[in-house]
C-alpha cells in the first residue's frame, strides 16, 4: 500500500497529505488478508488435538490421516470453512491446555470437550458436533458384572475421571451410597478397575465401546444412562475466548449436521449403540 514519505508531505503542503491518508484509508485490503483473518496462520487452518489422541477419535495417534471420529469431523470442519486437506495443521496440547484462557496456538482444539457453563467462561465453545449419553463398565468376576439397573449399581464403588460429565452421573443419577470414586483421568480409573479397587466405571458411551472391546480383559458393557436425566455429553470444539473464527466454526458444523455429513461420520466411525441397554 502507497504511503507518502513524511518529507515530501511536508513540502507538498496539507492538502496533498490529506489527499496521501485518503487514498491509504480507501484502499482494499488484499483478498488473500480478508480470507486469512483471524487464523493463526495466513492460509492455513491449525487444529489442535491430545498427545496421544485414542480411538476411535483419531486412528493410530495420527489426525493428518483423517481416521477416527474427531480427525474425521475436524477435515470436515476445515473443508466447510473453505480449507483443502493439505492446509490443515495438527498440533497436540493436553486437555487442560485447552480449556484454559489465554492465547493459543492453535485456531481449534478438538478431544472431547464437554461444553460446560464454567467453562465457556474461559473458552469459547462452538456449536455441538456430538451428543453422547454416558454408559457403565465393569470386569467380569466383578460385584458389578451381573448388575442390570441403576437401584443395583447403588451399593457399589462406582468411579469416574474427576471433572468429568461421567463423574457428574454418578453423583445425579447414581448416587451411589459411598459417593463418586474420583479419579485423575481415565487412564488413573482403568487401572483401579482393573485392580478391583472399584466395582464399575462411568465413562462416555464411544469410550465405553473402546474399553470393553480392546483395552480391558473381559470387559463388561452394562449399560447406558437414560438420556432422558439430562446428563448426556455435549462435544464442541474449544477456541480462544473471543475468537473471529468462533461463529464460523459453528457454522460450518450446523451445515455439516443439516447436509448429514456428520451422521455418516458418526456412523463410520462410532458405530450403533448395540450391546448398550439403558438402565432404569
Amino acid at each position: 500500500m502507497f504511503r507518502v514519505p513524511a518529507r515530501i508531505a511536508a513540502a507538498a503542503g496539507a492538502v496533498l497529505l490529506l489527499a496521501g491518508l485518503a487514498a491509504c484509508a480507501t484502499s482494499t485490503p488484499s483478498s488473500s488478508t480478508s480470507a486469512d483473518s483471524g487464523y493463526v496462520t495466513p492460509g492455513k487452518i491449525t487444529i489442535a488435538t491430545g498427545d496421544p489422541a485414542y480411538f476411535p477419535y483419531v486412528i493410530d495417534n495420527k489426525p493428518q490421516s483423517g481416521k477416527g471420529f474427531e480427525a474425521a469431523v475436524a477435515y470436515a470442519i476445515a473443508g466447510q470453512l473453505g480449507f483443502a486437506k493439505k492446509d490443515v495443521v495438527w498440533v497436540r496440547s493436553t486437555f487442560d491446555e485447552g480449556i484454559a484462557p489465554g492465547p493459543k496456538n492453535y485456531d481449534l482444539n478438538i478431544q472431547q470437550y464437554s461444553i460446560t457453563d464454567d467453562r465457556k467462561k474461559k473458552v469459547d465453545f462452538s456449536s455441538s458436533y456430538y451428543s453422547t449419553p454416558q454408559a457403565v463398565i465393569t470386569i467380569k468376576g466383578s460385584k458389578a458384572e451381573k448388575v442390570d439397573s441403576i437401584a443395583g449399581l447403588k451399593g457399589l464403588l462406582v468411579g469416574a475421571a474427576t471433572g468429568t460429565t461421567s463423574f457428574d452421573s454418578i453423583e445425579k443419577v447414581i448416587k451411589p451410597t459411598a459417593g463418586a470414586q474420583a479419579f485423575n483421568s481415565n487412564d488413573d480409573a482403568v487401572l483401579a478397575l482393573k485392580s478391583g479397587q472399584v466395582d464399575a466405571l462411568v465413562v462416555d458411551l464411544p469410550t465405553a465401546f473402546y474399553l470393553t472391546g480392546a483395552e480391558l480383559d473381559n470387559g463388561v458393557l452394562i449399560g447406558q444412562l437414560p438420556a432422558a436425566d439430562g446428563i448426556s455429553d455435549q462435544w464442541g470444539a474449544v477456541l480462544t475466548k473471543g475468537s473471529p473464527l468462533t461463529s464460523k466454526v459453528s457454522a460450518a458444523i450446523d451445515k455439516l449436521k443439516a447436509d448429514g455429513t456428520l451422521d455418516k461420520i458418526t456412523s463410520t466411525w462410532l458405530g450403533a449403540d448395540a450391546g448398550a441397554p439403558i438402565l432404569k
